[in-house]
């Protein structure tokens, strides 16, 4: 028999000390029948909330409810944007127990009736974002509940293989759903503080001229923990027109990691809702409720047309594959440092050479010396290469070798060929001029793998104009 609003308003004053209760009525707002719930007014007109239990698992629910309030000091709570019930005592009515809170003011929406759009889809997402927000501490710091992914995961899997055990679950559920659960990405998430399980009458509203209806209160906070965020997100399953702009908007205001698999968490959890009726009513023994759950069981099976897990093909892993090869870039060309590594050069040591003097940079050989003239002769419009004898000059003669830094780095490779050519037999002769046709057709140009500089003439020009421009910055840098 339920109790009345002056029966429960009368133990507010022993529950708060100092209460001078001069009124009750009806809860109307945050009614839940498991329990006895009044409001009494105060003296000074304050309206506080009293609800007392009916069985254990209420009673239990009370004492969770007072703990977790508690445990919302004031510096969380200056955290969200909305109010929560300040906890102001316990109490009992007669044997049983009872909580005293705040009155947040408000109205509910249900949750078929939580329209699309902005407004109070949108005031729901960024409401539980908020929760979410809130520092893990407080939850530890109150000795609440925590549960990491993989506990989660484990938790849904124990619940999986009981509801199957009762022989009422159908195959194809059984199925769907641990292949949800063995979905390694569907279990990659961040632990989050959460409500435990929210549903649509958590949520009170205010109307809002310009936006529409805003949360101005979240009630029911005795399953405040660490776990899975999409627990508090289950619930949209039944708020068709408002679920796709509720998850939106709570995506935009998290500040947690991006969760891909949270909303298919979310619709296999409002699933499993109906596992735990079934057990409920196998383990208290009430074949009314076990009959009853077995029924939405058969509906929801005969109602799902896709799956919680992706599938794929049996072809899928090759296609993957054949794709990711397309993907591969081919190999480019090798990329040439044309920096002067000036970290390891000492300005100091090319004091005093001009600018012109291009011999600081090593020695010229003939082969580039006759390629260079082989370009001023093309430009002027001339036909006729320079001789091949310029190819072999004597380097002596040119003064090149006594120009020779010692410190320069320069490949030699064109003098050796010069030289030795001069000593070779026609045979070897034919074979270097078999080879030449697989080298660059510019003379006097080296191979990248010869120690020269991969690309046009135009390339190597640009590079040598770098490695002038550089020295000559290093130079100002040491006179200064």
């Amino acid at each position: 028999m339920a109790r009345s609003p002056f029966t429960l308003a009368a133990a507010v004053t022993a529950a708060v000390p100092g209460a001078d209760v001069v009124g009750a009525r009806a809860l109307s707002s945050d009614g839940d029948a498991r329990f006895d719930s009044a409001v009494a007014t105060l003296a000074d007109g304050t309206e506080v909330a009293i609800r007392a239990s009916n069985d254990d698992d209420t009673a239990s629910e009370l004492a969770k409810e007072s703990l977790a309030l508690r445990a919302l000091t004031p510096g969380a709570r200056s955290m969200l944007r909305f109010s929560a019930p300040e906890h102001l005592g316990d109490g009992r009515v007669g044997d049983t127990r009872a909580l005293v809170t705040t009155l947040l003011p408000g109205f509910q929406i249900d949750a078929a009736d939580v329209p699309s759009g902005p407004g109070a889809a949108v005031a729901i997402g960024k409401a539980i974002a908020g929760v979410h927000a809130l520092p893990v501490s407080v939850v530890r710091n109150a000795g609440l509940a925590e549960r990491t992914p993989a506990e989660a995961r484990d938790d849904v899997r124990v619940l999986i293989d009981r509801a199957a055990a009762t022989g009422r679950v159908s195959a194809r559920l059984t199925v769907r759903w641990r292949e949800a659960v063995e979905a390694d990405d569907l279990w990659r998430f961040e632990s989050a503080v959460t409500l435990g399980g929210a549903h649509a009458e958590s949520f009170l509203f205010a109307d809002d001229d310009e936006r529409g209806p805003r949360v101005t209160g979240i009630v029911g906070w005795h399953a405040l923990s660490i776990g899975d965020p999409a627990v508090d997100l289950a619930w949209l399953t039944m708020a068709a027109d408002a679920r796709s702009d509720v998850l939106d908007a709570y995506a935009s205001a998290t500040l947690r990691a991006p969760d891909a698999g949270l909303s298919t968490r979310a619709r296999l959890l409002a699933e499993l809702e109906l596992a735990r009726w079934l057990l409920h009513g196998h383990d208290t023994h009430r074949a009314d409720i076990v009959d009853d759950a077995a029924q939405l069981l058969d509906a929801l099976a005969d109602g799902i047309h896709d799956d919680l897990a992706p599938r794929a093909g049996a072809g899928a892993g090759v296609d993957e594959a054949m794709s990711a090869l397309d993907r591969v870039p081919a190999t480019g060309a090798t990329r040439i440092d044309t920096s002067m590594q000036t970290d390891t050069y000492d300005a100091s040591a090319f004091a005093g050479i001009s600018m012109d003097d291009t011999s600081a940079f090593g020695p010229r050989s003939a082969a580039r010396a006759a390629a260079e003239a082989d370009e001023e002769a093309a430009q002027r419009g001339e036909q006729d290469h320079a001789p091949d004898d310029a190819a072999r000059e004597d380097l002596t003669a040119t003064g090149a070798i006594e120009d020779l830094d010692p410190n320069a780095t320069e490949d030699l490779g064109a003098l050796r060929e010069s030289l030795s050519s001069t000593d070779s037999g026609p045979q070897e002769s034919l074979a270097d001029e078999e080879d030449d046709e697989d080298r660059p057709t510019r003379p006097g140009t080296l191979l990248p793998s010869e120690g020269g500089i991969a690309g046009s003439d135009s390339d190597v020009a640009e590079a040598h104009r770098a490695a002038r421009a550089a020295f000559q910055r290093w130079t100002s840098a040491s006179s200064e």
